[in-house]
């Protein structure tokens, strides 16, 4: 198993994302269920002396790959409205959205020196 990190790390990575996720709302994030489970559910796997204890990995294990799932889903959807087809494009858009410049021309299509 990969090391996962601390248990706070992948806690406020999820209230981030939860931030994300809110922010078109208006509401505060700290208002929602899904906050108030994310935490009553940490506090209730916290461990409280150095004991193995498999419900807390379990369940730090499951947090992390929501995580992991919640990022990946926001990070697709940014990527996806960057690059989505639009119909068709000019030659001068196509060129700027991968980087490139085209040549300049002093009279314009069919200017001849």
């Amino acid at each position: 198993m990969a090391a996962l990190g601390p248990p706070a790390r992948t806690l406020r990575g999820l209230l981030r994302e939860l931030r994300y996720m809110n922010a078109g709302t208006g509401r505060p994030y700290r208002d929602t269920a899904a906050y108030r489970y994310l935490v009553q559910a940490f506090r209730a796997h916290r461990v409280t002396s150095e004991k193995l204890c498999r419900a807390q990995h379990e369940l730090h294990f499951q947090a992390a790959t929501y995580l992991c799932l919640l990022r990946s889903v926001r990070e697709h959807v940014a990527l996806h409205q960057e690059f989505h087809g639009k119909g068709e494009r000019s030659v001068e858009e196509a060129a700027d959205l991968v980087g490139l410049k085209l040549p300049h021309q002093p009279g314009g299509k069919g200017w001849e020196p």
